[in-house]
């Protein structure tokens, strides 16, 4: 489904993606760990085709990702993101949050864009919140309407830049059991995290990246539980133990 062969970034002299790989079949569920300046996010938007890459390669379901190509707006509309910062409009109620994508960009009919986004804000939780204005929501009412966005588009694949990482921590539970939802219901999922319990219930992979590489790749238990790179355990030491 998604295919990143040995990819390359640098913003002016510092290099952020040192050939980086990653190969995510369908359905699968890949977390990305790491610390701050690692190249995640990066990442993530060259998947997306929101950031150009300098070398190598990116396809979703075979199809190139690169800026300069007529498709890729076609094949960005297949892969949602969800940021940090949620980016809802503020003038538009969560419903219309979520039809402004069928609407505008795959040119869907309003009764029927409407119907569909009234149904997914009842799947994230938020039936009750159809004509809400992103400032009368908390945080994780925000990120939620921000994932019924995403899906709104039916995506191929979906991806998540620390989608917890803004929210105060008592709202963060309902944003991950969204998510845990849709990784159940066998969505492509490729979610930078530093919720180390949820990459140990939902991930099928992991990957730590420091320094713009991959260091060390496999099942959540072998590097959660197990890691072998030193550099590794440090970072979970550090994030599992803070001092």
């Amino acid at each position: 489904m998604i295919s990143v062969r040995a990819i390359c970034k640098s913003f002016g002299e510092h290099r952020v993606l040192d050939r980086v790989s990653l190969e995510v079949a369908k359905g699968e569920v890949v977390c990305i760990i790491g610390p701050s300046g690692s190249g995640k996010s990066t990442l993530l938007r060259c998947i997306n085709g929101l950031e150009s890459y300098d070398a190598g390669e990116v396809a979703i379901d075979g199809e190139p990702v690169r800026r300069d190509l007529a498709s890729i707006h076609e094949v960005r509309s297949e892969v949602g993101m969800v940021f940090q910062r949620f980016n809802l409009f503020p003038h538009r109620t969560a419903l219309e949050n979520v039809m402004e994508g069928p609407v505008y960009v795959k040119r869907a009919p309003r009764t029927e864009a409407r119907e569909r986004a009234a149904a997914l804000l009842a799947k994230v939780g938020l039936a009750h919140k159809l004509d809400a204005y992103p400032a009368k929501l908390s945080g994780g009412q925000q990120q939620r309407v921000a994932i019924a966005r995403s899906l709104a588009m039916q995506p191929k694949a979906i991806l998540f830049d620390e989608p917890t990482s803004a929210l105060d921590p008592e709202l963060v539970g309902e944003v991950l059991r969204v998510m845990l939802a849709l990784a159940r219901e066998g969505m492509t999922m490729i979610v930078v995290t530093h919720e180390m319990s949820f990459a140990a219930e939902v991930a099928h992979r992991v990957l730590f990246l420091d320094e713009g590489q991959v260091v060390e790749e496999g099942t959540a238990r072998h590097i959660l539980a197990n890691p072998r790179h030193e550099r590794t355990r440090d970072f979970l030491q550090r994030v599992l133990r803070p001092v």
